[in-house]
């Protein structure tokens, strides 16, 4: 009901306004039958509470801000959203920003005072930086770490287990009985760690299967595009002996490879089997479909604003390290049509 104040809602409820603040804002412990008497009269009077001027109170925008690498990756698109979401349920707006994964502007980002930002907090997914730089940061604006650079406990760190993803994924193909595995994306230098991590996942998943790894069949790629999978695969198929599978180390890799295999006359999965990391909505529309290792994008986003929401408050401990399950699904590009 507009106008509603905590006063109303106080005297409906017969409590005090400082207990009805306590509710609201969940400031303090308040036992199970006050609240619910509480929320009684708060739903009754329809009070909908002044964010506005909650946030002035508090000395906060309301804002946090999502920065990615680039945000034409379907990936982040997706996970902005499922942000977004996780963020409305706090009742936050959220910024949306990229940094092209230029490092001095993933500094600057790092070196801001809370008190000169348009919000409170900050989700970033970075590939320049590093841990010695983040841990000499000092006293800045909250941030919470998004992706599989590795940072060894300098700030809070949603991720999956890359190298357990990397490996299921390789095992899946090597299960199917196919022998010359390819893997496409690993990034051999300082800024690479989450292919690296995917690198080690694949030659795990060969270790384990007690076969030996040909590192002709490692071919790498200065970034995630779907181009690059395209030319990644065209170099293989021109070795003597073609890969008869290949991890790819994203889907945008993987639905380039595809391609590349489709103009080359190979039938996918019949002479080779493609999968791809990351769970993208293109994948499940492509030809075939494409058998992906699926991170739980919804967990990532829910994890992330809450630890991020908690630092905020002042509430989070030591920086915690966060790991989200994944999971295979298989689609045509392995299974073929069924």
């Amino acid at each position: 009901m507009a106008g509603t104040t905590l006063r109303d809602v106080a005297k409906l409820a017969n409590v005090s306004i400082r207990t009805v603040s306590n509710v609201v804002n969940g400031y303090a412990p308040v036992s199970d039958e006050l609240r619910a008497r509480v929320q009684v009269a708060l739903d009754e009077l329809d009070y909908r509470p002044n964010l506005i001027a909650r946030n002035l109170k508090q000395g906060r925008t309301g804002m946090i801000a999502f920065v990615v690498p680039e945000l034409d990756v379907p990936y982040f698109a997706e996970l902005a959203r499922e942000v977004i979401k996780a963020a409305r349920a706090h009742g936050y707006v959220v910024m949306i920003d990229q940094t092209d994964g230029d490092g001095d502007r993933e500094r600057e980002l790092l070196g801001r005072d809370s008190r000169a930002t348009m919000f409170d907090g900050l989700l970033l997914s970075p590939l320049s930086v590093t841990a010695e730089e983040l841990r000499a940061r000092g006293n800045r604006v909250p941030i919470v770490l998004l992706g599989e650079h590795i940072f060894n406990g300098s700030l809070p760190h949603v991720a999956i287990d890359n190298v357990a993803a990397a490996r299921d994924a390789t095992a899946h193909l090597l299960d199917l009985g196919r022998r010359r595995v390819a893997a496409i994306g690993d990034q051999p230098y300082a800024t690479g760690e989450t292919a690296q991590l995917r690198t080690a996942g694949y030659r795990q998943a060969h270790a384990r299967a007690g076969l030996p790894v040909d590192d002709e069949l490692i071919v790498p790629t200065s970034h995630f595009h779907r181009r690059l999978g395209a030319e990644a695969m065209e170099r293989l198929l021109a070795l003597p002996e073609p890969p008869d599978a290949v991890f790819c180390y994203n889907d945008l890799l993987a639905l380039g490879a595809i391609r590349a295999l489709t103009r080359a006359g190979r039938r996918v999965p019949d002479d080779v089997a493609v999968v791809g990391l990351d769970d993208i909505e293109e994948g499940q529309y492509s030809t075939p479909s494409l058998t992906t290792i699926a991170p739980d994008k919804a967990e990532i986003a829910r994890r992330a604003v809450d630890t991020l929401l908690e630092t905020i408050r002042g509430e989070l401990g030591p920086a915690p390290e966060i790991v989200i399950p994944h999971r295979l699904i298989v689609r045509e590009s392995t299974a073929g049509q069924r």
